[in-house]
C-alpha cells in the first residue's frame, strides 16, 4: 500500500513496539504531527514543555523499560535542544532513537530558515546518525536506526527527515521487528579459560561492576557470580542496583564518591575482575595507584574500552550475560574466609550511615528508602543530592537508579522521571534535586500536571551549588 513518509515513519515505530514518544511539534514535523494524530489510538505523543525535557524524558523511559526510547523536535532550535539529552545518553549507552525535522531537500545548504546541520552536530554524540534524502528509504533506516540503538553496546541513533519527505508517498510493507541476538561471535573460548584460571588462583578477588550489566540484563548472573567466587562487589554510579546493596558481599561504591570499605578493598585485592564497566577519571583518579596489587580481567561488550584507561591482564569481548553464564560453570570453590573477613571488618570499621536524625540531606534518603522500602524508581538530578542517593538509598534491583553518569547533566531529573513514570506506571517515582539542578528544567512539572503523572519531587534546598560550593572551598 502507499503512504506517507510520515505515515510510514509511525508505522515503523509500532513495528519496532514502540508506543510512546516524547515531543515537541514546529513545521518541519507538522506532516509527521498529523500522522499521529491519525494513529492516536495506537501510539501515544507525551506533549514536553521543552525539548531538552522529551530527549530526558525518552531517557528515562528507556531506562526504566529496557525499551528504546524515543523523542522527536522540529528543524533548528528544536533539533539543537535535543543535543545535551542525546549525549547524556550517549555517555550512558542508553538506547534511543531521535527523530528531527528538516527543511526540505531543496533548502539545504542554503541557509534557510530553522535550518541547521543536525546530523554533523550530533556526529560525536550518536552510535550513528541518518538524513533520509528519499522517501523510499525511510522504512528501511528507521529499522536500521533501531537496531543500531539496541545491538552491542546501546546508544542513541538520530534519524533526520526533511519536511517534503514526510509528504511524499510510497509503497511500504510492514515487517516484522528484527531480533537482536546477543553478542557471542567474539567470545574467546581461551580468554574465558585464562579468565578461570586466574579466579581459581586468585586468594583475594574483588568484583567491580557497572551499567553493562543492567544493560546485558545479567544481574541474575553477577549475583551467582559473587556467591560461587565469594568476592566483594563494588559498583560504579551507572552499576546501582545490578547487585544488591543489602547483600554481604556488597561494599558500595568505588572512586572519588565510594566507600573508603571499597576503595580499601581494591587497594589490596589480588585480582579486579570489572564486569561491564569503564575505567572513568572518577573511579581510577590516579592511575599509578590504582589496584596496584592486582591482574586486572575486563568483561565489556564493547572493544573500545579495553585498555583505554587501565591495562589488563586479561579481557572478554562480549555480552556480559553471556560471559558470566560460561564462566560461572568453570569456577571451582575456594576457602576465601579470610579475605571476606578482611571485607567485613572495613564495613564494620567504615560503615556508610547516618548518625543523626536531625533533618539533613542523609536522613530524608534514609527515609524514603524505609518508606518505600526499596521499591521505588529514584531518579536524580546532578549534584551533591546524587551522590548521597547512591550512597544512601539501598538499591536491590536494577533500573531502579535513574541518573546521568558520564555527562553529569543538571536538569535531567525531572524530565527522566517523567519518562520512568510513565514506562512503569505501577511504580512509585521519586526525583530527588537540588535547588540549582531543578530550576534548569522546573518547566516540566507543567508536563508531569498535564499528564496526571504523580511523581514525587524531592529539592534538597540548600541555596546554592552545593557540590561547586564543596569543590572551591577544597581546592581554591
Amino acid at each position: 500500500m502507499k503512504l506517507t513518509g510520515a505515515e510510514i515513519l509511525v508505522e515503523c515505530l509500532l513495528e519496532q513496539g514502540v508506543d510512546t514518544i516524547f515531543g515537541f511539534p514546529g513545521g518541519a514535523v507538522l506532516n509527521i504531527y498529523d500522522a499521529l494524530y491519525k494513529y492516536k489510538d495506537k501510539i501515544r505523543h507525551v506533549l514536553t514543555s521543552h525539548e531538552q525535557g522529551a530527549a530526558h524524558a525518552a531517557d528515562g523511559y528507556a531506562r526504566a523499560s529496557g525499551k528504546v526510547g524515543v523523542c522527536m523536535a522540529t528543524s533548528g532550535p528544536g533539533a539543537t535542544n535535543l543535543v545535551t539529552g542525546i549525549a547524556t545518553a550517549y555517555m550512558d549507552s542508553i538506547p534511543m532513537v531521535a527523530i528531527t525535522g528538516n527543511v526540505p531537500l531543496n533548502l539545504l545548504g542554503k541557509d534557510s530558515f530553522q535550518e541547521v546541520d543536525i546530523t554533523g552536530i550530533t556526529m560525536p554524540v550518536t552510535k550513528h546518525n541518518f538524513i533520509v534524502k528519499r522517501v523510499e528509504d525511510l522504512a528501511g533506516i528507521v529499522r536500521r536506526a533501531f537496531k543500531i540503538a539496541r545491538e552491542g553496546r546501546p546508544g542513541p541513533v538520530l534519524i533526520d527527515i526533511p519536511k517534503d519527505i514526510t509528504a511524499q508517498k510510497t509503497e511500504y510493507t510492514r515487517q516484522q521487528t528484527e531480533t537482536i541476538e546477543r553478542m557471542t561471535e567474539y567470545i574467546s573460548g581461551s580468554a574465558v579459560e585464562e579468565t578461570l584460571e586466574l579466579l581459581n588462583n586468585s586468594e583475594k578477588p574483588m568484583i567491580y561492576a557497572g551499567g553493562g550489566v543492567t544493560a546485558s540484563d545479567a544481574a541474575g548472573e553477577l549475583l551467582e557470580f559473587a556467591e560461587k567466587l565469594q568476592a566483594p562487589v563494588t559498583l560504579s554510579l551507572m552499576g546501582m542496583g545490578a547487585f544488591p546493596a543489602t547483600h554481604d558481599l556488597y561494599t558500595g561504591m568505588v572512586g572519588m564518591h565510594g566507600t573508603k570499605t571499597s576503595n580499601m578493598a581494591v587497594t589490596e585485592c589480588d585480582l579486579l575482575i570489572a564486569v561491564g564497566a569503564r575505567f572513568s577519571d572518577r573511579v581510577v583518579s590516579r592511575l599509578d595507584r590504582f589496584a596496584p596489587k592486582a591482574k586486572i580481567v575486563h568483561i565489556d561488550v564493547d572493544a573500545a574500552e579495553v585498555n583505554k584507561n587501565v591495562r589488563s591482564a586479561c579481557h572478554i569481548i562480549g555480552d556480559v550475560k553471556e560471559v558470566l553464564k560460561r564462566i560461572n560453570a568453570g569456577i571451582t570453590p575456594k576457602d576465601r574466609t579470610s579475605w571476606l573477613d578482611f571485607i567485613r571488618d572495613l564495613k564494620a570499621r567504615y560503615p556508610v550511615k547516618n548518625g543523626s536524625d536531625d533533618l539533613t540531606p542523609q536522613y530524608i534518603l534514609d527515609k524514603i528508602y524505609e518508606i518505600t522500602e526499596g521499591d521505588a524508581i529514584i531518579c536524580t538530578e546532578v549534584g551533591q543530592h546524587q551522590i548521597w542517593t547512591a550512597q544512601f538509598y539501598k538499591f536491590t534491583k536494577p533500573r531502579t537508579l535513574i541518573t546521568s553518569g558520564g555527562l553529569g547533566t543538571m536538569g535531567f531529573g525531572l524530565g527522566a522521571s517523567i519518562g520512568a513514570q510513565l514506562a512503569r506506571p505501577d511504580k512509585r517515582v521519586f526525583n530527588i534535586a537540588g535547588d540549582g539542578s531543578f530550576r534548569m528544567n522546573l518547566i516540566e512539572l507543567a508536563t508531569a500536571v498535564e499528564y496526571n503523572l504523580p511523581v514525587i519531587v524531592v529539592i534538597m534546598n540548600n541555596h546554592a551549588l552545593g557540590m561547586v560550593r564543596q569543590w572551591r572551598s577544597m581546592f581554591y
